[in-house]
């Protein structure tokens, strides 16, 4: 008679509820460190856009205004203030999205910098905590 190897019930269970300690001690680490990485990304294209905004003044004399939006970083917008010297191919390839899908909101002039780039967090509304906390190039070195 052969004999058949293989797991018994009991060592299967046995992994199984090792696995399942294993995800539940690592899952809110995981997850924490996702948040993490939308906020980073957040600062990161605050800084990009900041950078773009500071050449795009320095080409054509003035920030673009808030109705011309952000992308005028893009193409050349035919609002008033008409930009004088746009630089070939823009400023930016494209005006990035926030970690959440929505687009970045902008200010000319600012309520709190010159300019004011913001987004309202996961929730797309104003005020908030955690990830649905309102985000601000304002508030770049308090996080």
């Amino acid at each position: 008679m052969r004999t058949q190897k293989g797991f018994s019930l009991i060592e299967i269970l046995v992994v199984l509820v090792i696995m399942g300690l294993l995800i539940s001690v690592v899952a809110p680490t995981v997850l924490n460190s996702a948040d993490d990485a939308r906020l980073q990304k957040v600062q990161a294209d605050f800084k990009a856009i900041e950078t773009a905004l500071k050449i795009y003044r320095l080409d054509n004399y003035v920030y673009p205004s808030t109705e011309q939006g952000l992308i005028a970083l893009v193409e050349p917008s035919t609002l008033e203030p008409e930009p004088r010297n746009f630089k070939t191919g823009g400023y930016l390839e494209e005006v990035p999205m926030d970690p959440w899908g929505r687009e970045y909101l902008y200010m000319s002039p600012g309520e709190n910098n010159e300019v004011d780039l913001f987004s309202y967090g996961a929730d797309g509304l104003p005020g908030g905590e955690g990830q649905n906390q309102d985000l601000g190039n304002w508030s770049q070195d308090d996080s």
